[in-house]
C-alpha cells in the first residue's frame, strides 16, 4: 500500500534537504502521545533512526537510510524500517524535496508498506494517513521560518 504527500515550501530544494537534520525530525514528532528519539544519525546511507514510543502504546520503530541522492531537480534519501512496531511488517519512505523555482519547492514523502496481512494493511493504510498528514502545515511553517 502507498501514501504519497506532496507540500510546496519556500526554499531551494539543496538548502531544504540540508535541512533533514534531528532538530526538523524533533519539529515533526506527533503532537499527540508521547516519543522519544532514541538515536538519529542523519538522512544519509547507512544513517539510522530509533523511536521508542511511550504512550498511548510502547513500541520501537528503527530505521535505516537505505539510498540517498541528488540531482539538479531534487534530493532524495530513502529510510527503510528493520524493527517495526505491530502490526507493521514492511516500511519504506522516500523523502523528496523536488525544484519548483529556485527558490521554491516540493516536500514529498513517499511512503510504502505492509500489514502483518492484508487486512492490516488496511487498516493501517487511514491510521498512518492521519499520523503523517499533520506535515504539511510542519514543513510550511518550518521553512518559512528558516
Amino acid at each position: 500500500m502507498n501514501i504519497q504527500l506532496k507540500t510546496k515550501v519556500d526554499g531551494n530544494y539543496k538548502t531544504i534537504m540540508e535541512q533533514f537534520d534531528r532538530k526538523l525530525f524533533e519539529a515533526l514528532k506527533p503532537k499527540y502521545g508521547k516519543m522519544e528519539i532514541v538515536e538519529f544519525t542523519g538522512s544519509k546511507k547507512d544513517d539510522r533512526v530509533h523511536l521508542r514510543f511511550l504512550s498511548p502504546l510502547k513500541a520501537e520503530w528503527v530505521s535505516r537510510i537505505i539510498e540517498d541522492g541528488e540531482d539538479e531537480n531534487q534530493s532524495y534519501f530513502i529510510d527503510e524500517g528493520t524493527t517495526l512496531p505491530f502490526p507493521l511488517a514492511s516500511w519504506k519512505h522516500k523523502h523528496i524535496v523536488q525544484k519548483i523555482t529556485e527558490n521554491t519547492s516540493y516536500i514529498i514523502d513517499d511512503m510504502t508498506f505492509k500489514g502483518i496481512n492484508s487486512l492490516f494493511t488496511l487498516f493501517l493504510y487511514p491510521a498512518l494517513y492521519i499520523a503523517f498528514y499533520p506535515r504539511k502545515s510542519i514543513y510550511k511553517s518550518y521553512f518559512k521560518a528558516n
